[in-house]
């Protein structure tokens, strides 16, 4: 069975913006990739119905992966309804136990908003659940005992919801593929309209580029990157797991303690 690696994200674009240049690396290495909205990105829009927004943004995703050769899984949730709740975690426990992934990157619990944290919080539960038979997921799937290290992504602005910074222990080196981060978040072209018109944000790859430099500038040795930290291995691996820090070059990884970061 081949490594995969699976990357959850609350919305269409949430991977583009801070998981998607690590899913590449890793798939460079050998990597199987699969790509997950918890939520379909219904309330993305001030022009179309809910309907017609999820429909819009289910193509824009799936062209977002078909992209760069990543499996597509759908989602289970509307926008702003991502709850800590059981009918959602048997269903992404389900996903968890058909992909079996080795690796699995998601938000930080710690985020701006709560459909972020939430998709955490169901992403480690989920996990933590993908061998026990007596969890009842939706289907019915057979469990799993593949380890599984998962990482959580840097927060948008590197900050939590009080504005307190969050440092990853981990950055992950982007430069060489954020041309490809762009096109892929080239593909929600919907989103950009949204966020054009609802958060200011005048140019939405060009924001993406400047998070990925913000965290470039953390590390203090890349131009680029994406921040990762590392979910206690307690029920997922074995204490030493690292896949990051074991798979990928380490021209392209850099550690750090937590004094290294101001």
């Amino acid at each position: 069975m081949p490594k995969s690696v699976f990357a959850i994200g609350a919305h269409p674009d949430d991977i583009e913006f801070v998981m998607a240049g690590t899913l590449l690396h890793l798939q460079a290495v050998g990597f199987e990739i699969h790509y997950m909205n918890v939520a379909n990105g219904c309330c993305g829009s001030t022009v179309t119905d809910a309907t017609e927004t999820a429909s819009i943004r289910l193509e824009e995703s799936r062209q977002a992966a078909r992209l760069i050769g990543a499996i597509h899984h759908p989602s289970i949730a509307n926008d702003l309804e991502i709850m800590y709740d059981l009918q959602l975690l048997r269903k992404l426990a389900a996903v968890i136990r058909e992909v079996k992934p080795s690796v699995i990157l998601t938000h930080s619990p710690q985020d701006y908003m709560e459909d972020h944290v939430n998709t955490c919080r169901l992403v480690v539960t989920a996990a933590f659940a993908r061998g026990m038979p007596n969890f009842q997921v939706t289907p019915n799937s057979p469990i799993t005992d593949t380890r599984v290290t998962l990482y959580h992504a840097q927060p948008h602005g590197n900050c939590d919801a009080l504005g307190q910074p969050v440092v990853p222990s981990l950055f992950v080196d982007v430069t060489d593929v954020m041309d490809t981060k762009a096109e892929m978040l080239a593909c929600h072209a919907s989103q950009k309209r949204w966020l054009d018109e609802s958060q200011g944000m005048d140019s939405y790859i060009d924001s993406m580029r400047q998070m990925s430099q913000a965290v470039g500038a953390l590390s203090r040795n890349f131009a680029y990157a994406e921040g990762w930290r590392r979910h206690s291995h307690l029920g997922f691996c074995g204490e030493a797991d690292d896949p990051l820090t074991e798979s990928l070059p380490p021209s392209i990884i850099h550690r750090v303690l937590a004094n290294e970061v101001d």
